[in-house]
C-alpha cells in the first residue's frame, strides 16, 4: 500500500505550471465487520476502500476534489490526473480565501504500526467458547487504516495502524444489560475471556431488587468509559481557538478564571500516544502533545491553520473542527480494586448516553445513565438503579466536585464506522465526583 501511494504521489504531485502547490490526501482501510446476536454471527462483512483528495493552489486560491479509488495504480493515477486537470481549469474562477494557510517547512513523517488482530474465525471461536449460553449482542470492527499526505514540494506523511474494537452487551431481560468493550492493537483471547467473565458476574447483580432514587445530588463513581463520554461532549466546542475567540467555548468560564477546575485535572491532546495521524489534510504536522488543561489551569487551545491565520496565532496542526483526536486525561492515585470502598455510599455509573449540552456557556451537560448502574452502600453493590437523567456542569463535576481519579486510564477509541472507521480516541481514568445532579 505504501509503495502504491508513493507512486500515486509522484505522478499527481509533480510541480505543475500555473500553481504554487499541488497536494494529495489519501485514506484507505481494509476492515472486518462482524455482528453478533445470542452469541452467534448474524452478519460478517469485509470492506476495502480507498479515497484520494487532490488540491491545486495558486496564491490564495485553492480548488479540491475527492474521488474513490479502485486500487489499480494505472487507473487511479489516470483518474487523479484528470481531476487535477479539471481543477486547474477551474482555479481562476475560484475566489480568494483570506484564511488559506499552508505549511512552509517540509516535514516528513512515517508511522506503520502492525497489530496482532484476530482472524474472523478466531473471533467467532472466542465468542462461541466464552459467551456460550448468554445473549451476547455486539459489533466487531478491526483491520488496517491508512492516511497519507503528499505535496509538490516533496513532503510525504504516512500513517498506517492495525487496530480493533469489539463493543458488546450481555443482555438479561427487558432493559437490563451489561455493556462491555475490548479495544487495542493486540488481541488476547484470555483478556476477552476475562472481560466476558466479569460481565457475567456483573449481570447477576441486575437480578437484585432495584432501588429507585429520588432526584438530587449524589456521590458517584464514573467508570473510564463514562468519563470518556463526558470528555467526548466537552470536545464539541470546548478546546478550539475559534470557539474561544468568538465566546462560544464551553470552557470560556474556566479560561476567564470564573469557574476553576480541580488541580487533579490535566487534559492533553496526546498525539504520540494515540492512534490518530500526526498530520492533517493541509500538511501541517502536530506536536507529540499539546497541554490543554494543566493541573486545573487552562493551558492552550487547539488551533487549525485557518484560525491561526484569522487570529494571528501559531497553528498546532489541529483539523478544521478544532476538536481533539487523541484526548487524554491524566490518571490519579486510586487503585481500581479500591473504587467501591472509596465511593462508600453512592452511585456506580458504568455508562452514560444521549449526552448534549443543556447550557453551553455554563458547560452544563445532560444525558442518561445506561445499562448496569448500581446503588452502593458501605463499599458494597446492593441494588441496580433504573435509568435516570442527569444535568450538571462539567466545570463543577471536575472542579470542586472532583474527589479522586483512578490510577489506571483506559483507551476508548471512537466506535463510529459511518463512511469509514475513525482513528480518534479518548484515554480516561475513572473518577469519584461529589454532588452529581440526577434530575429525573
Amino acid at each position: 500500500m505504501q509503495s502504491y501511494f508513493q507512486q500515486l504521489a509522484a505522478a499527481v504531485c509533480a510541480p505543475l505550471a500555473g500553481t504554487d502547490r499541488v497536494t494529495l490526501y489519501f485514506s484507505a482501510e481494509a476492515s472486518d465487520f462482524i455482528r453478533f446476536n445470542h452469541a452467534q454471527v448474524r452478519q460478517a462483512t469485509h470492506v476495502e476502500q480507498r479515497y484520494g483528495t487532490v488540491s491545486v493552489v495558486s496564491g490564495q486560491k485553492r480548488a479540491s476534489s475527492s474521488i474513490s479509488l479502485g486500487g489499480d495504480l494505472a487507473a487511479d493515477t489516470e483518474a487523479l490526473l484528470a481531476e487535477r486537470t479539471a481543477l486547474l481549469e477551474q482555479l481562476p474562477l475560484v475566489p480568494d480565501d483570506a484564511y488559506l494557510l499552508l505549511p512552509e517547512a517540509v516535514v516528513n513523517t512515517e508511522r506503520s504500526a502492525t497489530g496482532s488482530l484476530p482472524t474472523p474465525q478466531q473471533l467467532m471461536d472466542a465468542v462461541a467458547e466464552h459467551a456460550a449460553g448468554s445473549d451476547l449482542v455486539g459489533f466487531y470492527a478491526g483491520g488496517s487504516v491508512v492516511q497519507a499526505f503528499a505535496d509538490s514540494r516533496g513532503q510525504r506523511n504516512w500513517h498506517s495502524v492495525e487496530s480493533f474494537l469489539f463493543d458488546w452487551c450481555l443482555y438479561r431481560e427487558k432493559d437490563q444489560a451489561v455493556k462491555c468493550s475490548y479495544a487495542g492493537t493486540a488481541w488476547s483471547s484470555a483478556e476477552f475471556a476475562r472481560r466476558v467473565a466479569e460481565a457475567r458476574a456483573r449481570i447477576q447483580l441486575l437480578a437484585l431488587p432495584p432501588k429507585t432514587l429520588a432526584p438530587g445530588a449524589y456521590r458517584v463513581y464514573f467508570s473510564p468509559v463514562a468519563v470518556a463520554e463526558l470528555l467526548g461532549t466537552l470536545s464539541w466546542g470546548g478546546f478550539g481557538l475559534k470557539d474561544l475567540q468568538t465566546g462560544t467555548s464551553s470552557l470560556l468560564l474556566a479560561h476567564q478564571g470564573k469557574a476553576p477546575l480541580s488541580p487533579l485535572l490535566t487534559l492533553t491532546e496526546a498525539t504520540a500516544e494515540g492512534i490518530a495521524p500526526r498530520f492533517q489534510a493541509d500538511g501541517f504536522t502536530k506536536p507529540d502533545a499539546v497541554a490543554l488543561v494543566r493541573a486545573g489551569q487552562m493551558a492552550a487551545s487547539l488551533t487549525s491553520p485557518r484560525s491561526a491565520k484569522e487570529y494571528s496565532q501559531p497553528t498546532n496542526g489541529s483539523h478544521g473542527g478544532e476538536s481533539p483526536e487523541s484526548l487524554a486525561m491524566a490518571p490519579g492515585s486510586l487503585p481500581e480494586a479500591e473504587v467501591l470502598q472509596a465511593l462508600g455510599t453512592g452511585v456506580y455509573i458504568g455508562n452514560l448516553h444521549y449526552l448534549n449540552y443543556s447550557d453551553r456557556q455554563a458547560c452544563r451537560m445532560t444525558g442518561m445513565t445506561r445499562f448496569a448502574c448500581f446503588w452502593v452502600e458501605d463499599g458494597q453493590i446492593v441494588a441496580p438503579i433504573p435509568v435516570m437523567r442527569f444535568d450538571d456542569s462539567f466545570l463543577r463535576m471536575f472542579g470542586p466536585g472532583l474527589v479522586v481519579l483512578t490510577e489506571h486510564a483506559e483507551l476508548v477509541p471512537a466506535d463510529s464506522t459511518y463512511g469509514a472507521r475513525q482513528l480518534q480516541s479518548i484515554t480516561a481514568p475513572g473518577a469519584i465526583v461529589e454532588g452529581f445532579a440526577l434530575t429525573l
